[in-house]
């Protein structure tokens, strides 16, 4: 799996003969003749480039598939490209009657208003485009990530993106504005996405590195998407630095394979994909009939966020408050005991426990169970693990106790919570 290839896209031909990836020469002759013999006059043919290795556009694909459901039928077809690739050669050929896009360049954007073809884009790399358009507000993005560090006590902050986005860009505007309307500290670093795609990302890390050291902590930091989100990840690492106790990190597409492979698990804006996908087929759909549209141009704001492991922490300045939290996060699972935590960070018991509820406002024993109690939550909710594998693993030598304390916690027994949530 290639963590550095933007996005494949993904297209199907529904009611017309599969294809096997002819040359581009052969394509279009393919599909004009398939346009005249076997697809229904009344049934309009809809180009779909989304791609698909990437959560949002794999949701923008959901939303077109919800709108079709409710709505008379399109012929679709899907071709595989890149988001940033040329335009097929074989577009001049096609004939069809609507595209929905998200690889429109300035050149393919070109030749579709030569074509004169309904298009909907939802290209959002380049900026200053003029085909109709259904987008994220990536301001909004932005303004929402900068309030869930701001929540958390974050008095610094920092934003990693892509120069070469239009995107990244603006979720930066809107991150950056939100941080300094408060007179907060701020810093930000921004490498070529193309650069990282031909070299590698390693090629940045060094710059990454370099940026992380020089910031004040604990920072707050905003990844452009939730790839970079795992490249700051990674460089945290390297440099030996804690997270969520040192930097924490909330990226943007709630990506959830990306995010939950992270280390650890990635915080993330969630951006309103399907709503995206729905839209953008509703407008096409108005379009290929000919239909007046007031907004040629839609924006919708993020759904909110989703709240993992690399952001869940409180702002904390005290090193040694910040070293017990790490002990715990990386032990708790393992049976850690306030005993066992108090011979790693040598300090009195009593100034422990005040620190712990000064900021937390929790006991250290609290805060062990605390992290034990949501690892279980998640195995209950992602597998099926007996209980007593499940208390194994979160570092209860009994499942009888587990299920005690699970009930006295959280008010519900470990085999309700499961039943429930499901």
């Amino acid at each position: 799996m290639c963590l550095l290839s933007y996005g494949v896209g993904l297209l199907i031909l529904l009611n017309v003969a599969p294809m096997n990836h002819p040359t581009d020469s052969a394509v279009a002759p393919r599909l004009r003749k398939q346009k005249s013999s076997d697809v229904s006059p009344d049934r309009p043919r809809v180009l779909l480039i989304v791609e698909t290795s990437m959560a949002f556009g794999r949701g923008v694909l959901e939303g077109i598939s919800r709108y079709l459901v409710a709505n008379p039928p399109w012929s679709v077809h899907l071709d595989t490209r890149d988001l940033m690739i040329t335009e097929p050669e074989w577009l001049r050929r096609w004939d069809g009657d609507g595209i929905i896009t998200r690889s429109a360049t300035p050149t393919m954007e070109q030749t579709l208003k030569e074509l004169r073809i309904p298009t909907v884009n939802l290209t959002d790399i380049y900026g200053g485009q003029t085909l109709p358009s259904v987008v994220n507000n990536h301001k909004r993005i932005g303004e929402v990530a900068a309030e869930h560090l701001i929540e958390r006590g974050f008095r610094h902050f920092g934003y990693c993106g892509f120069s070469d986005h239009h995107w990244s860009s603006l979720r930066l505007e809107g991150f950056q504005s939100a941080i300094r309307s408060r007179s907060l500290s701020f810093s930000s670093i921004e490498n070529a996405w193309a650069e990282s795609r031909m070299r590698g990302w390693e090629s940045q890390q060094p710059d990454i590195l370099n940026w992380l050291n020089s910031l004040p902590r604990p920072v707050g930091i905003m990844a452009c998407n939730d790839l970079r989100g795992q490249h700051v990840l990674e460089a945290c690492r390297a440099a030996n630095l804690s997270v969520p106790e040192e930097v924490a990190v909330i990226g943007v597409d709630d990506d959830q394979v990306l995010c939950n492979f992270s280390c650890p698990p990635l915080t993330s804006v969630i951006p309103a994909a399907e709503r995206i996908g729905f839209e953008a087929a509703a407008m096409l759909g108005k379009l290929m009939r000919g239909d007046r549209i007031e907004d040629q141009h839609l924006e919708f704001d993020p759904l909110g966020v989703e709240t993992r492991q690399s952001t869940d922490i409180l702002a904390i300045t005290d090193s040694e408050t910040v070293k017990a939290l790490r002990v715990i996060r990386e032990r708790a699972c393992l049976g850690l005991t306030v005993t066992e935590l108090l011979r790693e960070v040598p300090i009195a018991r009593s100034v422990m426990e005040r620190r712990f509820r000064s900021y937390l406002g929790r006991s250290p024993q609290a805060e062990i169970r605390n992290v034990q109690l949501k690892r279980a939550c998640q195995l209950l909710r992602d597998t099926e693990l007996p209980l007593a594998q499940i208390a194994s693993l979160t570092g209860f030598k009994h499942s009888e106790y587990f299920s005690v304390v699970f009930k006295r916690c959280l008010g519900i027994t470990p085999g309700n919570y499961r039943d429930t949530d499901s």
